[in-house]
């Protein structure tokens, strides 16, 4: 057995090694190949993986038509499952089109730029989709957001609300969470081997699709309360009504989460409880007040609360019913 040294490099945010050329191809092994790593507490063997689906490789030319944009190009292929891309024109790719190249790249998890000239850009997606785990992306998703729900409430109960102007862009990565989420569940869709590997059947495919879509739309609308609390004039005795309500959503969101990802259909059903009485507070708001003309302001954000807690509720209601036999 032949032994050989190589030294680490870094691409991006991944460390990369090769491979001794002799073995790659006594293999057979080429550009786009997959092998299979094997690791324990202080070592790792790579062997030759004949079974795993073949690279998806997609090549881009460039210029692109008018009607085209090159960041949505590229978000679109990273969502439908390919592992290669590579932008190629006849000339210089120009400077500004390169840098929002870049910046698509910040956007997806995973993807990196392995190989740049002046005409050719080479990006490749590098993690291996059989070690990611569906259930902890959408807990990551769900844990982002709600520690900027906690920050809209810590800026709902106080004078000094500076912290609201940067939730938008811890927004960014629920949103780099959310790609790789979509990107991982239509590859298990089409590739029994990730099914397998995640212990997913099709319907639990769809309903995290589904979990996943709601999440999102959960960041942007704390993001948009967010806004709305920053540049309201909004009375701390009003504030304070909301603050007392809202501050309890946290314990609801969080039992939801852990049931879809368990899955537990009894603990979803406890979390679908706490949101009904959750929904009843907010909604007694309104008419607590009586006669008292209450300002659109305040109607606003109860309704934009009533809105984030509906999207953690109808994670819970994704979980499967108990049926007798």
């Amino acid at each position: 057995m032949a032994k050989f040294i190589r030294r680490l490099q870094r691409i991006g945010s991944s460390i990369l090694v090769t491979l001794p050329k002799e073995w790659v191809d006594a293999n057979n092994l080429d550009k786009g190949s997959q092998v299979e790593l094997e690791t324990g507490q202080d070592s790792v063997s790579i062997s030759a993986n004949k079974e795993t689906r073949a690279t998806k490789e997609l090549v881009i030319s460039y210029p692109l038509p008018k009607e085209e944009n090159i960041v949505a190009d590229i978000t679109g292929a990273y969502l439908l499952g390919y592992d290669i891309l590579e932008i190629t024109s006849r000339s210089i790719i120009p400077a500004k089109d390169r840098e929002e190249i870049r910046n698509s790249m910040r956007r997806l998890v995973g993807m990196e730029i392995i190989e740049e000239t002046a005409s050719h850009i080479n990006m490749q997606f590098l993690l291996d989709a059989t070690t990611l785990n569906p259930a902890k992306i959408l807990k990551r998703m769900s844990s982002i957001a709600l520690g900027m729900y906690d920050d809209v409430l810590t800026g709902l109960g106080s004078d000094d609300k500076s912290n609201l102007q940067t939730l938008s862009k811890r927004d960014v990565e629920v949103n780099r969470q959310y790609f790789l989420l979509v990107r991982l569940i239509r590859s298990t869709l089409v590739d029994t081997r990730l099914a397998n590997a995640f212990n997913l059947e099709n319907i639990d495919v769809l309903d995290y699709r589904v979990a996943a879509s709601v999440l999102e739309n959960a960041g942007d609308s704390i993001v948009e309360l967010s806004d709305f609390i920053f540049n309201s004039s909004l009375s701390k005795e009003y504030s304070t009504k909301i603050y007392d309500v809202a501050k309890d959503f946290n314990r609801f969101a969080s039992k939801a989460i852990e049931a879809f990802t368990r899955p537990d259909r009894l603990l979803a059903i406890e979390a679908i409880s706490m949101h009904k009485q959750y929904e009843k507070r907010l909604g007694l708001l309104r008419t607590a007040l009586g006669k008292k003309q209450i300002p659109l302001d305040f109607l606003d954000l109860v309704y934009m609360f009533e809105r984030i807690a509906q999207s953690w509720a109808d994670l819970a209601d994704l979980v499967q019913p108990i049926y007798n036999e």
